[in-house]
């Protein structure tokens, strides 16, 4: 009811203005359904010349309910010439260029029963025509790779030898009436057994490679599976001369009960036997080979002695037999490969870095400090980091032609949900895209304003003061202190939609990056090991103190929400004191002990815990929020995914929530169907609506004193004051 009332006004201002054009005093202030106009960029990949990009746009469907993704191309040598559409989706994916440019593979799935089904490997001709599909393997295909030369192209799928074998000689042949049925059942033997987001795991269809011949002139060939076994495979790279493979492997069906590690391996492009080329004591990925193709450069963090927070570095290792990985990056007090979180990368197809070799001693890759994410240049001998490109800003994918002469980026900002630029050898920024400009000439948009205050301990904290647009100083303002997750993650210079709204329904919002927080290096990451929650909280207090003091801000009318360990830090905010009028917890963790139990990841190594809970128990007890809650008096929202397997709601917002029944405090829980812990940046779209809506409700009924009758419960005695209608 909510969000359609709401949407329907949205629309009809858009025809308003549409009729009467944009001016500065007809624009207005941004709703929570502008973001069923939002348009991402996501998958973004030069031509081998430069001269074009071709990326993957996101919008949402028509009715609300998910996300449609299609190609797009852009010419740079058309200067200021607009994008144009390649496919028309709905579910294209993963475009990669072949090496003389003028083919495109990529991932379609098409819709079956109303679902995307799995997806297939096709091939787009730039010279004009239909896409075409060139593999049909059971279970699906994807991430295509082309050989150097441009003959072969090497695919991933999960896919059994003897499914294709069987899908090979009965293609088409229907399944037989007298073949029993597939059992439902599920025998669990490994702890971690279903991932947020993506279901229960498949162990029987492990990732392997498959090569196909792709000849110009001719038909392309049949897949053949070049890599097999129990483990699954990732991260392919080739050599520069074509002959072989190389890519991760993982270790163990268990890995959680050993630090983390991994294992590269190689195998010839024309198939045969694996071989293991090293063994690497942490978790390592985003594998690329050099130039020349002696060395390899990925990135990687060592958890020794173990950390909540490692720090991740670009390392390198030389091919060749009894090499040990090198850390190029080790004064470098940054992190190497992160971004920055919002709530605006795209849903769906968003793509990912990997680090560049610019040439056979320079690699290019992202890195955060202090909120933004930028491009640094880093010296595989001498290991030193240059900036290269420096803004306000979060580059969240980057793309170089392979002479490396030219660059493109996909930046965000704080008022910019996300554009391509190009880079110039300088690092200067240019833009290319202007894919929610439209809208955004609509809209009262204003920036954020960055703090820095000391908390209790004299650390420096920093933050961002997300104001309304016609902030007034001499007004008093209710505020929203809002808490990251991870916890170790970082807010900063990116494009956040839900800012922006409470801030147009008349809040501060005050987002901090309080200790724990990336970006900071690597003992300010790693300080609250062991102790978290605990002094994190008081740096988030120091700042709602620190507004306090500049004079804005009304302290009866504060209210607090954060998700998943942002939501944990909202549960033992409000245990710790009461100076919150309202809380909204958003896919939290009360009980260290169950979430223990029931997450989608162990907690098998040392990491946030010496041991677990049934060898500490008072460690667990200590540090959740539930063994405090007969403290609270703060009304309470719960924000909760069904499908939640990171942070499963019954071991947060559902146990508090009936605790706080029987205390009678006010309290209300909003559960999402279907949705997993994504659901504030790629549920589905009408989710995504109805949660910001419940969010800012329950802030209005307590701060702003407006009725909200859904969230209302009629007493005994309230219902015995009831009179019939006149």
């Amino acid at each position: 009811m909510r969000a359609t009332k709401t949407f329907l006004c949205a629309v009809c201002c858009l025809l308003f203005w549409t009729g009467a054009g944009i001016s500065a005093q007809a624009k207005r202030n941004i709703t929570e359904t502008d973001l069923y106009q939002f348009h991402w960029i996501g998958d973004t990949q030069m031509s081998p010349d430069g001269s074009r990009v071709v990326f993957v746009r996101v919008e949402v469907t028509p009715d609300h309910k998910s996300y449609a993704t299609s190609l797009w191309l852009l010419d740079l040598s058309d200067a200021g010439g607009a994008p144009r559409r390649l496919t028309a989706g709905p579910h294209d994916s993963q475009p990669r260029w072949s090496a003389d440019g003028k083919t495109l593979a990529f991932a379609r799935a098409i819709e079956k029963d109303g679902k995307p089904g799995k997806p297939q490997i096709y091939l787009l001709s730039l010279a004009g025509g239909e896409a075409e599909s060139i593999t049909d393997l059971p279970e699906g295909a994807g991430d295509p790779h082309w050989s150097p030369d441009g003959k072969h192209l090497l695919i991933t799928s999960g896919t059994t030898p003897e499914e294709w074998q069987k899908h090979e000689s009965k293609p088409d042949a229907a399944k037989s009436k007298d073949e029993p049925p597939e059992s439902d059942v599920r025998v669990i033997t490994r702890a971690v057994y279903r991932m947020n987001g993506e279901g229960y795991l498949d162990f029987d269809h492990p990732e392997h490679f498959w090569m196909m011949d792709v000849g110009a002139n001719e038909k392309p060939g049949k897949p053949k599976q070049i890599t097999w076994g129990r483990l699954g495979d990732s991260d392919p790279v080739w050599t520069p001369d074509g002959s072989r493979i190389y890519f991760f492997r993982e270790t163990s069906d268990e890995p959680y009960y050993e630090a983390p590690t991994s294992a590269i391996y190689s195998v010839p492009a024309s198939g045969g036997d694996a071989s293991l080329v090293a063994s690497i004591p942490f978790n390592a990925q985003s594998m690329v080979i050099s130039p020349d193709g002696t060395q390899v450069a990925f990135r990687g963090a060592t958890n020794v002695p173990p950390r909540s927070f490692s720090e991740p570095h670009l390392w390198t290792l030389a091919l060749k037999p009894g090499a040990e990985p090198k850390n190029i990056t080790p004064d470098y007090d940054c992190d190497i490969g992160d971004s920055i979180g919002g709530d605006n990368r795209a849903p769906r197809a968003a793509g990912r870095t990997s680090p560049v070799w610019l040439d056979d001693h320079t690699l290019l890759d992202v890195a955060t400090k202090e909120g933004r994410a930028n491009l640094v240049k880093v010296n595989a001998s001498s290991g030193k980091v240059t900036g290269f490109t420096a803004g306000d800003q979060t580059i969240q994918l980057f793309a170089v032609s392979a002479d490396h002469s030219k660059m493109v980026g996909l930046v965000s900002t704080p008022l910019m949900i996300g554009d391509l630029f190009s880079i110039a050898q300088d690092g200067k920024e240019k833009q290319l895209t202007h894919v929610n400009d439209e809208l955004f000439s609509q809209l009262n948009l204003a920036a954020p304003e960055e703090i820095t205050y000391k908390s209790f301990d004299g650390k420096q904290i920093q933050a961002w003061v997300q104001k309304p647009y016609d902030f007034d100083p001499h007004k008093k303002y209710p505020l929203i202190l809002n808490i990251h997750g991870g916890p170790h993650s970082a807010y900063g210079y990116v494009f956040d939609h839900e800012f922006l709204f409470m801030a147009a329904k008349g809040y501060v919002v005050l987002y901090p990056n309080p200790r724990g927080s990336t970006s900071y290096g690597q003992d300010f990451g790693n300080i609250i090991q062991y102790h978290y929650p605990g002094d994190d909280y008081k740096d988030l207090m120091a700042g709602v103190d620190e507004l306090i003091q500049r004079g804005y801000i009304d302290d009866k009318k504060l209210g607090v929400t954060g998700g998943s360990g942002g939501g944990l830090l909202t549960d033992w905010t409000v245990t710790q004191t009461t100076r919150f009028a309202a809380a909204v917890s958003q896919r939290d963790i009360s009980d260290w002990t169950s979430w223990w139990y029931t997450a989608d990841f162990t907690l098998f190594q040392p990491t946030w815990f010496k041991g677990p809970p049934f060898e500490t128990p008072e460690d667990f007890r200590a540090r959740s929020p539930i063994t405090y809650a007969k403290n609270i008096q703060t009304p309470m929202m719960f924000i909760l995914g069904e499908a939640d397997y990171r942070t499963p709601p019954t071991s947060g917002g559902e146990q508090l929530f009936r605790m706080l029944k029987y205390r009678h405090i006010d309290t209300v829980m909003v559960r999402f169907p279907g949705e997993s812990h994504e659901l504030s940046r790629s549920g589905v779209p009408v989710h995504r609506i109805e949660r910001l809506q419940n969010i800012t409700g329950w802030f209005d009924k307590y701060l702003m004193g407006e009725s909200q009758p859904e969230y209302d419960v009629i007493t005994p005695k309230e219902h015995e004051l009831d009179k019939p209608p006149r």
